[in-house]
């Protein structure tokens, strides 16, 4: 993993990384106050986007990153994902996906993926983008290979 400067993106990494930091702003977190955005690019190149919704006994909480991969399921048949971007504010840790949320981005993908995790401040102004990769995230995935 490694911190990289939002000054050296690209067009397109600044595009999703907006459309992450973007959707955050939707999220329904009125239990743990904890907003969460993601945005995915496809195998076709079109921007799939997500936010948290809480229930209120959290187990029918959708995440993020799950909202976003539902949502490129349900547009294109078979549609992978290339690349994905995480927008949260944590006072410690990275912002990057948990661990449900790896293991269904390993569903919906051909090999690596390139994962951004953005970390916001109090403000919803960028402080750090961090880069790296699925294969580093979860080495070791569940997949069909293993249901063989």
């Amino acid at each position: 993993m490694e911190k990289i400067d939002h000054l050296s993106l690209d067009k397109s990494q600044t595009e999703l990384i907006e459309a992450a930091i973007s959707l955050r702003k939707m999220a329904y977190c009125p239990y743990s106050n904890f907003k969460v955005g993601a945005a995915l690019r496809d195998d076709a190149g079109d921007i799939h986007n997500g936010c948290n919704i809480e229930s209120s006994d959290y187990t029918l909480t959708t995440h993020a990153e799950m909202l976003a991969i539902d949502s490129m399921v349900k547009s294109r048949v078979g549609a992978k994902i290339q690349s994905l971007a995480v927008a949260l504010s944590s006072k410690s840790g990275y912002p990057l996906p948990c661990g449900l949320c790896r293991q269904k981005i390993a569903e919906f993908s051909d090999g690596d993926v390139i994962v951004y995790g953005v970390n916001l401040d109090e403000l919803g102004l960028v402080s750090d983008i961090f880069k790296t990769s699925l294969n580093e995230l979860y080495p070791f995935s569940f997949n069909a290979i293993n249901l063989e």
